[in-house]
């Protein structure tokens, strides 16, 4: 099962990953995020993640997001999906 927050509880959240482009990331993105394009983090999560820490990720709007969480979830990754995405948390801040 995927679990979500919305964005307004990323305050005082660490491993935060923005899965955009690069170019929107450095555009924009929810400060503390790192930013891991969704390709790269798909092919290579060992890369970038570490099996038993908690991670939060988004995209523009929470789609992409969603489809990354259950990916990493099968295998054995802590993910959780940011609702809505940047979006949502501009919206919001």
């Amino acid at each position: 099962m995927i679990l979500s927050i919305d964005p307004k509880e990323l305050k005082n959240k660490t491993n935060i990953i923005d899965i955009r482009s690069i170019e929107s990331y450095n555009n924009n993105h929810i400060p503390g995020s790192i930013n891991v394009p969704f390709d790269n983090l798909i092919s290579e999560p060992y890369k970038y993640l570490n099996i038993g820490t908690t991670y939060y990720i988004y995209c523009r709007k929470g789609i992409s997001s969603l489809k990354a969480c259950n990916i990493l979830l099968r295998q054995g990754y802590k993910v959780v999906n940011v609702l809505g995405g940047y979006e949502k948390w501009i919206l919001e801040n």
